[in-house]
């Protein structure tokens, strides 16, 4: 102690000398120093290496890193914890054989090793975060295999299957799991072909895999409900994931309405950050045993997973808008590879995924007898062009005479709901006489109107100067009709003693009482009526099937039976109008109610043009400088084919900014490559090593701030066109 220290005057407070004196070595003595460098620190006696995946979402350190494990962190430096380590310091900074330096970053210990594989110098755990184990080897499995499918990064997986900590729901305890339900009764699966046998072999511990075309009407979610608790009662666990909250409301009542409280989860960004890491941590600890939730909840830590159900796989929603950009059906079928576990993916329609999950016998297919369908089904109708040249009034307004009469009616009875087109469909070419989309010879691609008059295709880019409608034959194009914008002032001008409705991107609404009203809403947001609506009009058709995409009919045509299964059954008075030429295949389809049969007819077209998903494709966009090196340097498998690269329309200031798309006003080019059959993991690696070499030496990495040197990969992109 000093002369100064040993003044009268003691400090501000007049503290004597010893107690400066103690105040100094516990401040030398405080836990959050060591963490730094740990400099002189004994380590750990057994194990003392610790393997760390750093938060870094950059593909070139897509590894683990070993670090020292301090002997007052063995305790709590467990695999699967969180931890925080110095990452960045070189050779140069070593000291007393420690390594030092370096930013501190977070990451997860994944293994306790008694020897490092790396030959120098080892830097020293900073500290251990949370004593929770939130990494199991199961999850990290999951993570690494779906990081390798989509030529991504772990950390990004991760940050993805992983909820942000908190720590107040951290140190409230879970409770005690609740006994084993009894088994349910088959209920309203008894109306499918092997329904009642896909629950029993639930009950009995079986795997089975299934692909499920549901009835009309809001019985799905008791459906989902009853297969989780056969799942249950089988002693093990459950996850069902769904398109958005309103669909996990549903399938939550249902389940607590069989289950009562306390026996399953539910895992939402809405929920909040404490709620949600709450909810997680039950199901991690074991507590519950059955998960519902959106796309965030296709990695919850399940344990003993017995079942995974996705419904509506085709919603845009089961696709994740973050690196690497998974999509919940292809998560949960490797959760049910590697876990051997049951997989029910259903739907009122049929995505041509599914149809090739049946075709190839990987599930079996579970629908209704064609009496049921007709039965629970309502009365379809089209309006064509034919109709709308004998009604040239109607044609002006967008609005036809059988879709008055049909509103008319359905207003008697109940709700009417009208389905209107999102705004922002880009229009593209079709026939003029047969309104077929008019596509590329070379690779099928959507043919777009050019300055000059001439064709080029959206996806190869190569100029179409002979084009014929492979339809009709014939030569005359058109361009395709954008959605109406004034529906609901139209209706509520024609009908104004009945309440107008409107649910959208503003406002989504969830219900609608049952008595009369109009219903104008947005695909995919359209709410449910009570007792189901009286009528369904669907608008402007060409809107959805014009779409520049390989996906068009086939997402038009989900959409429509996702609105028409709101309608009440044929027997009951239940009617749709959809406005579209009546002899198209997706239009035919949803007259007959055979979503199956036209996925069917789909996959086979893909098949033989080869695309996905038939053949695996990766969408790669860029400036034309970065994506002409990316290309030139990527070693691609030998089957595989490059199309394109053609122009990215260029994002404008002050508009929002879809997910994939080029910084606002840059100008950017897309190539899409494809492989066929059992080539997706030489294209992901293939993808994967150029772009790591490519951060490697400083190139810039796609995102918000990217620079004009950067390039953005997406396997298996939701859309090509």
């Amino acid at each position: 102690m000093s002369s100064d220290d040993g003044q009268g005057g003691g400090g501000a407070e007049g503290a004597p000398p010893e107690q400066l004196a103690l105040i100094r070595d516990a401040v030398r003595k405080a836990p959050r120093a060591k963490p730094r460098t740990w400099r002189g620190a004994a380590l750990a006696k057994e194990l003392p290496v610790a393997r760390v995946l750093v938060d870094k979402g950059v593909l070139h350190l897509d590894r683990y890193f070993d670090y020292a494990v301090p002997e007052e962190l063995d305790a709590d430096a467990r695999p699967g914890v969180r931890v925080r380590v110095r990452f960045g310091a070189g050779r140069h900074r070593v000291r007393e054989g420690r390594r030092e330096g370096g930013g501190l970053i977070d990451g997860f210990l994944v293994e306790r090793r008694a020897e490092s594989d790396y030959a120098g110098p080892l830097a020293a755990l900073a500290g251990v975060v949370s004593p929770e184990p939130v990494l199991s080897e199961e999850l990290l499995g999951l993570a690494r295999a779906v990081a390798d499918r989509y030529a991504g990064s772990l950390a990004d997986v991760l940050q993805l299957a992983v909820p942000p900590r908190n720590a107040r729901a951290e140190g409230r305890p879970s409770p005690e799991p609740l006994p084993a339900p009894e088994v349910p009764d088959a209920g309203s699966w008894a109306r499918y072909t092997r329904g009642a046998a896909f629950l029993e072999s639930l009950a009995s511990g079986g795997a089975p895999r299934a692909v499920w075309t549901a009835l009309p009407g809001p019985g799905w979610a008791g459906e989902l409900a009853r297969a989780v608790a056969a799942t249950l009662a089988s002693g093990r666990g459950a996850l069902v994931v769904v398109p958005d909250g309103r669909s996990v409301g549903r399938v939550d009542a249902a389940l607590t309405a069989l289950l009562g409280e306390g026996r399953h989860a539910v895992l939402t960004a809405e929920a909040g950050p404490e709620k949600r890491y709450r909810e997680w941590l039950a199901v991690r600890r074991g507590s519950v045993r059955a998960v519902v939730g959106t796309r965030a909840a296709m990695f919850a830590p399940v344990r003993d997973l017995g079942l995974v159900a996705v419904w509506d796989d085709g919603d845009g929603s089961h696709s994740e808008p973050h690196a690497p950009q998974p999509h919940t059906r292809e998560v949960l079928l490797l959760r049910a590879a590697h876990d051997k576990c049951a997989f029910l993916l259903g739907s009122w329609s049929c995505t041509v995924e599914a149809a090739q999950l049946v075709e190839s016998g990987w599930a079996a297919p579970i629908v209704a007898e064609r009496e049921q369908v007709r039965a629970a089904a309502p009365l379809v109708r089209t309006v064509g062009d034919g109709d709308l040249a004998r009604d040239e009034a109607a044609r002006a307004a967008r609005l036809p005479s059988l879709a008055w009469q049909a509103v008319r009616e359905g207003l008697r009875q109940g709700p009417v709901l009208v389905q209107v087109p999102r705004r922002g469909y880009v229009p593209r070419m079709a026939c003029a006489q047969c309104r077929a989309p008019a596509r590329c010879r070379q690779c099928s691609g959507p043919l777009e109107g050019q300055d000059a008059g001439g064709l080029r295709c959206g996806w190869c880019g190569r100029d179409e100067t002979g084009w014929h409608c492979g339809e009709c034959g014939g030569f005359r194009l058109r361009a395709q009709v954008v959605g109406a914008r004034r529906t609901a002032e139209e209706l509520g001008r024609a009908f104004p003693a009945v309440p107008v409705r409107t649910s959208g991107r503003e406002q989504v609404l969830d219900t609608v009482p049952g008595s009369p009203a109009l219903v104008v809403s947005t695909p995919g947001a359209e709410p449910v009526a009570e007792g189901g609506y009286a009528a369904a009009l669907l608008l402007d058709g060409w809107a959805m099937l014009g779409r520049p995409d390989l996906r068009a009919g086939e997402d038009a045509l989900r959409r429509w039976i996702g609105a028409a299964s709101l309608v009440r059954g044929q027997s009951d008075g239940g009617t749709v109008v959809v406005v579209a030429e009546p002899t198209l295949r997706p239009v035919q389809a949803l007259v007959r109610w055979d979503p199956v049969g036209h996925a069917v007819r789909e996959l086979a077209e893909r098949a033989e043009l080869g695309f996905p998903p038939v053949s695996r494709m990766a969408a790669v966009s860029g400036t034309a400088e970065a994506l002409a090196g990316f290309l030139a340097a990527v070693e691609l498998p030998r089957e595989a084919e490059v199309l394109g690269p053609v122009p990215v329309p260029v994002t404008d200031p002050g508009r929002p900014r879809r997910t994939g798309a080029p910084p606002v006003g840059e100008r950017w080019e897309r190539a899409l490559i494809r492989v066929p059959p059992g080539r997706g993991a030489a294209l992901a690696a293939a993808l994967k090593s150029a772009q790591a070499a490519r951060t490697a030496r400083g190139g810039g990495r796609a995102g918000e701030g990217a620079g004009s040197d950067a390039v953005r990969i997406r396997v298996d992109p939701p859309d090509i066109g």
